[in-house]
């Protein structure tokens, strides 16, 4: 008979936080899947836990993801937890999961806290409709190109980052969202949790510093919804040739301004073309 694979939530800083639930699965487990088993040690010897761990990260996942799975489809139970938080999200263990789906394997999620929606909370910035983005890229390019496609998106927007990426990362934002409320969240459910609740311009200032410290959670204020506008075809194409030299394509470009104005999309894009000519 097959096994499972428990998605276990762990203490994102304060141990207190750890679930009756989450420490009993860990304990009848048959094995645990660990990000980084130098850190999930800490956590088990503090709660008296002896389950075996296996190394589970991102430059393993195909080859030691076979050998979990086979494992479970043998009968074992595997329970799969990150160094902090819940395992799977901008997290190696999505590929586990996959797997399993793909398999057949039965994967059940015993919840846990997560830096995203506990920092999201606490912002002071609007829940209703927000977007995860996980880490910007460090490849110019594909930073760029994520930056870019997130200059219209309404909703509120949560990125991880590291402190030493923290600085070029607040100018970037600033640069391609304008100067729009941020609350920058650090350290959450730590002895120094902290909030700061301020504009993209004065963060990109304030944290100029690159001798930062600490994991943060970046909650960026979403664009406004665009204002219907009488604007003639020529002022749309107009639009929509900034936004292509801006580094957008001529469809993208003119779909996002029909959007915007009313257009069709393709007497814009015809107009592009022109332009281009």
């Amino acid at each position: 008979m097959s096994g499972k694979l428990y998605v276990v939530g762990t203490p994102i800083g304060n141990l207190s936080d750890f679930s009756p639930r989450a420490i009993e699965t860990l304990e009848q487990a048959d094995f645990i899947a660990a990000e980084d088993t130098r850190v999930t040690i800490k956590l088990l010897n503090r709660f008296g836990i002896n389950t075996p761990m296996v190394s589970y990260h991102k430059f393993n996942t195909h080859d030691k993801g076979d050998e979990i799975c086979n494992r479970i489809e043998n009968g074992e139970n595997c329970a799969i937890v990150t160094d902090a938080g819940m395992p799977c999200i901008s997290d190696p263990g999505e590929m586990l999961v996959k797997q399993c789906a793909e398999r057949g394997i039965t994967v059940c999620v015993v919840p846990g806290p997560t830096a995203l929606t506990s920092a999201l909370a606490i912002s002071g910035l609007s829940t209703g409709r927000f977007a995860f983005e996980g880490f910007l890229s460090v490849n110019k390019p594909s930073r760029r190109e994520h930056l870019l496609s997130l200059v219209n998106e309404q909703r509120t927007m949560i990125f991880y980052e590291a402190p030493h990426k923290l600085s070029a990362t607040l100018k970037d934002m600033y640069k391609y969202f304008g100067d729009r409320r941020i609350a920058i969240v650090r350290e959450l459910t730590k002895i120094h949790e902290e909030v700061i609740r301020t504009t993209l311009s004065e963060a990109a200032v304030q944290y100029e510093d690159s001798n930062l410290k600490g994991e943060y959670v970046l909650i960026i204020e979403g664009a406004e919804k665009p204002a219907k506008t009488d604007s003639t075809l020529e002022e749309a194409v107009e639009l929509a040739f900034e936004l292509v030299e801006s580094g957008n394509s001529m469809s993208d470009a003119a779909k996002e301004i029909a959007r915007v104005t009313g257009f069709k999309k393709g007497e814009i894009y015809k107009k592009l073309i022109e332009l281009q000519k």
